[in-house]
């Protein structure tokens, strides 16, 4: 099977760099070319003479290898390629990546290609959480990087935690998607997710139990179709999905003010778990007891209602608008008036009460509501409902 795509993969210095040698051998079982290139440290972990035998052809290694450069420049070989995967990315790549570094053929071939990069991340935990390492993975994912992992587990270094690079069907899977052309390719759909959190002082807020889970699995979804994906998101205790445009807020108007400047969009999806109320007389300072035993009283003011606000937009309104509703009673009934008292397309209604165990957990059930009637859907995982709601939006749309 021959695809006719080229991948640049360049392997980083990390012990994780003996599965990028079998991440060679998938993508070629996929169809793919592969060109290798390692950095010197790289080279610490795994040889030329493997990779080169693995990929069946040379490994790209020194920047000023004159031979090379007559052969194919670092510009071209930036270039040449349809997809540019960095597996492992150390947190140093991160960090020349981020601050625009090109100071070796690596970080120049990252700097010069005009195509996508996806990287797979991999270090130890207490790097990954360094303050330095999350705001360049936030720079790089705001400069439309993709990303894929790291994963949770043990370390060669016998620590424990984020940090594991992703395993290789996951990086392959990522580069399908990466490359997809899909039915909703050219499409732009903005998608909300996760709860929002309304401040009552510095240190405290109101919020609800929304993990984000959906919202992600839904925007995953889309992106495996081909769509460009706008996530606005808010503090979800689940991370963003691979290949979305990623847009974090924390409260209700943020979130508001992030989807307003994100249309226009052929579609969108109100996942999010948004707060009808704020507290409008937030303290600036943290609240403290005084001894008398009364509660601070807090006064509160509707929050902006996101999804009636595009669904009623008289100018850039997208041919789709998709709303959630989660109700705890009569709930065809109420998503049903929630459709109409908003001017939604299709309503998303499901059953949150706190015997179901929908509200933060894996699965979910729901019933689609729209101008053909109640569409009752089975007790799926979130993914499932994903991919389902997908396929409608890609068949209503594409």
């Amino acid at each position: 099977m021959k695809t006719g795509k080229r991948i640049l993969l360049v392997i980083g210095g990390g012990i994780a760099a003996f599965k990028s040698l079998d991440l060679i051998r998938r993508l070629q079982d996929r169809g793919y070319s592969v060109a290798p290139v390692l950095t010197p440290a790289a080279e610490q972990f795994v040889t030329p003479l493997s990779t080169s035998a693995l990929a069946g052809r040379k490994v790209y290694r020194d920047l000023f290898d004159l031979t090379d450069e007559a052969e194919m420049g670092h510009i071209e070989l930036s270039r040449a390629a349809d997809l540019v995967v960095l597996a492992p990315a150390t947190a140093d790549l991160m960090a020349k990546m981020a601050g625009g570094h090109a100071n070796d053929l690596a970080s120049t071939l990252l700097m010069a290609t005009d195509k996508r990069v996806l990287i797979a991340p991999a270090m130890n935990v207490r790097m990954w959480e360094h303050p330095a390492t999350r705001r360049n993975l936030a720079t790089l994912r705001g400069d439309g990087i993709l990303t894929v992992g790291p994963n949770e587990g043990p370390m060669a270094c016998g620590e424990y935690g984020f940090g594991r690079m992703a395993e290789v069907p996951e990086i392959v899977a990522a580069v399908e998607q990466a490359l997809s052309d899909g039915p909703l390719k050219g499409k732009h759909v903005v998608v909300t997710s996760g709860p929002t959190h309304e401040p009552i002082d510095p240190v405290r807020y109101i919020a609800n139990r929304s993990s984000g889970a959906q919202g992600t699995a839904i925007a995953a979804a889309l992106v495996a179709l081909g769509a460009r994906v706008t996530f606005v998101t808010g503090p979800a205790s689940v991370p963003p999905p691979f290949g979305v445009d990623v847009l974090s807020v924390e409260t209700a108007r943020q979130m508001r003010d992030a989807v307003m400047n994100a249309l226009p969009a052929d579609a969108a999806v109100f996942a999010a778990a948004v707060a009808d109320w704020r507290v409008s007389n937030a303290a600036g300072q943290k609240m403290k007891k005084d001894g008398s035993g009364q509660a601070p009283a807090l006064e509160f003011a509707e929050n902006p209602d996101i999804l009636a606000s595009v669904s009623q937009l008289a100018k850039g309104r997208p041919s789709l608008v998709v709303g959630f509703a989660a109700e705890t009673n009569d709930v065809v009934a109420n998503a049903t008036a929630k459709r109409a008292r908003k001017g939604c397309d299709w309503i998303v209604a499901n059953d949150v009460s706190e015997a179901t165990g929908i509200m933060g957990g894996s699965e979910n059930e729901v019933t689609l509501i729209s101008d053909q009637g109640a569409e009752q859907w089975p007790r799926l995982g979130k993914e499932d409902v994903a991919r389902r709601l997908a396929e409608r939006i890609s068949a209503e749309i594409a």
